[in-house]
């Protein structure tokens, strides 16, 4: 009981101590009473020792008592902006209130504007996790029941366990991006970056994309180049990019090594919001993409890494629509000190007309 006491006075100590308005107050007090002291000592030494004692005593209550309302009055935005702070609303910036505390006031409204952005993408983190994992699993589970439960021939049994075969790499690729997301947001990128031949990395990308030609699709790589980057790292940034290219595209995506980096053309319909709004991880808006509705979290995931991982490489990434002499969507992975192999050779930012054939 005692030691539960003692730890509660000791805590208060400092509380008061460390009070700003009665260290001010002390502050004032002194200036004020000092002064006054010395004047009393110096010119009433003929008066009566408790004349003397009643006199200063009366000096000092006065100045505690002034600075008391002089800290009171110089502390009033700030206790002002205190009670703003514990009910969560700042209201509109008075003019009465000095530069540091309007500076404080608005450091406080991005702070909590801030941790409104952070809770609504960590709600919408885990409205990702309910939503587009549970798709998955549940058709796993209906393949799965369909393999132990019915009799099914040879041709229907390698069917289903390709189909569990694509949906476990769906969810393998869902939660890897998530993965990245979350680290990329929260983490700088690490990076080993050597010389690297920049269409062999373009070239291995397109090689893991067969579903391609089943779509009808064309995916080409142009250009030739060298730069100091990080191989795998970037060939992921490469990856994501070349996905979202695939699944809006109409006929063609041609992978290109130009004199800015590296870009992903394809003839989608583009974009439908700006870059910056729809490349955030984990946003906690739905996104409506060449007619499709994609749910919170899903639609920016592999924008926001190639962002990034772009970044990182002291790049940045950058969208853009041509018109002409087809619509072209075009998306460019900045990166310093790309060497071009065949500069006369460089690609251009369109696509070839598809044959009629």
């Amino acid at each position: 009981m005692t030691t539960s006491t003692t730890t509660g006075v000791q805590g208060a100590r400092p509380a008061v101590q460390a009070s700003l308005r009665l260290q001010i107050t002390a502050v004032i007090a002194l200036l004020a009473f000092l002064p006054n002291l010395v004047v009393t000592v110096v010119a009433g030494p003929r008066l009566p020792a408790v004349t003397l004692a009643v006199w200063i005593g009366l000096v000092a209550l006065l100045s505690g008592m002034i600075a008391w309302l002089l800290s009171g009055v110089l502390l009033r935005p700030l206790l002002r902006l205190h009670a703003e702070v514990e009910q969560g609303d700042f209201g509109a910036p008075r003019d009465d209130d000095p530069a540091e505390i309007q500076a404080l006031r608005l450091a406080f409204a991005g702070l909590l504007a801030r941790l409104s952005t952070e809770q609504g993408r960590r709600n919408a983190f885990m409205a990702t996790l309910v939503h587009d994992l549970k798709t998955p699993l549940i058709a796993t589970g209906h393949l799965v029941h369909s393999l132990t439960h019915f009799d099914l021939t040879a041709g229907q049994k390698e069917e289903i366990s390709e189909n569990l075969l694509a949906e476990n790499r769906r969810l393998l690729a869902l939660v890897s991006q998530m993965a990245d997301a979350h680290r990329f947001e929260r983490d700088d990128v690490r990076l080993d970056p050597h010389p690297t031949d920049l269409r062999s990395l373009l070239e291995r990308v397109t090689g893991r994309q067969p579903a391609s030609a089943d779509r009808g699709l064309t995916l080409q790589v142009r250009g030739e180049g060298q730069a100091v980057v990080d191989a795998a790292v970037l060939e992921r940034a490469v990856t994501n990019l070349t996905d979202n290219a695939l699944r809006y595209a109409r006929s063609q995506v041609v992978l290109a090594v130009t004199a800015q980096g590296l870009e992903v053309c394809d003839d989608g319909p583009g974009l439908s919001a700006a870059l910056d709004d729809l490349a955030q991880p984990f946003n906690s808006q739905p996104a409506l993409i060449a007619g499709q509705h994609y749910t919170a979290g899903t639609a920016g995931l592999g924008l926001f890494i190639a962002r990034r991982i772009a970044e990182a490489h002291g790049g940045a990434l950058s969208y853009s629509r041509h018109t002409v002499p087809r619509p072209v969507s075009v998306f460019t992975l900045h990166l310093p000190e790309v060497v071009l192999d065949s500069p006369a050779a460089a690609p251009d930012q369109t696509l070839p007309e598809r044959s009629a054939s």
